[in-house]
């Protein structure tokens, strides 16, 4: 395959919500995408100790939030691989499958991108694709010197993403899940019926 704009979003998506699809769009409208991979992260590292809802369950509500859209597809390269979930294992993949011809934008909230020194071979990342940033309207994400000095390059590598300001979290909807209160236009509505259907985020 030859010249393939491919967004890559990964994350825990425990549970996957509106702001998740506005920031994919986003990248794919701003950046002309063939297309956005969402990647739920199989064994997420850099959330050990959490209580981490089963793969299955996110995978399958990742599936149900973006069945609608043609431009947005799943892989399960993280799920289905054994040991911890690594961007930069992920995106060596991604590299094989689709030839010299990717050109892959790694999705990134500015939290994950000033992560981005704790992870795997963060340099190599930086090699294999552009980070596409949500960035704020105050300054951007690259406006930390600590990073730059973290892991060298990495400014010249950043796109970032104007969009819309969206006040919603995955740890905050479990909260609300929990607390028994309605989910409902922050998650797509398929995805707020799965997690109904298999009582998820509810006290045990």
């Amino acid at each position: 395959m030859v010249g393939v704009r491919l967004g890559v979003f990964g994350g825990t998506f425990d549970p996957p919500h509106v702001g998740h699809l506005i920031l994919a769009e986003e990248a794919r409208s701003r950046l002309d995408l063939a297309k956005v991979l969402f990647v739920p992260a199989g064994d997420p590292w850099r959330k050990a100790g959490e209580e981490i809802t089963p793969a299955e369950y996110r995978l399958a509500m990742v599936r149900l939030m973006i069945a609608s859209d043609p431009y947005f597809e799943v892989s399960t390269l993280e799920v289905e691989r054994q040991g911890p979930s690594y961007t930069v294992d992920t995106l060596e993949a991604l590299h094989q499958e689709y030839g010299p011809g990717l050109e892959p934008y790694l999705i990134l909230g500015e939290d994950a991108l000033h992560d981005l020194p704790n992870w795997k071979e963060p340099g190599r990342i930086l090699s294999l694709a552009w980070l596409a940033v949500a960035a704020r309207a105050t300054g951007g994400p690259w406006a930390d010197p600590g990073l730059e000095e973290a892991v060298p390059g990495v400014s010249k590598r950043i796109v970032p993403l104007s969009m819309p300001t969206v006040h919603i979290s995955s740890t905050g909807l479990r909260e609300r899940a929990r607390a028994g209160l309605s989910l409902r236009y922050l998650v797509p509505p398929g995805v707020e019926e799965y997690i109904r259907l298999h009582g998820l985020y509810r006290p045990s």
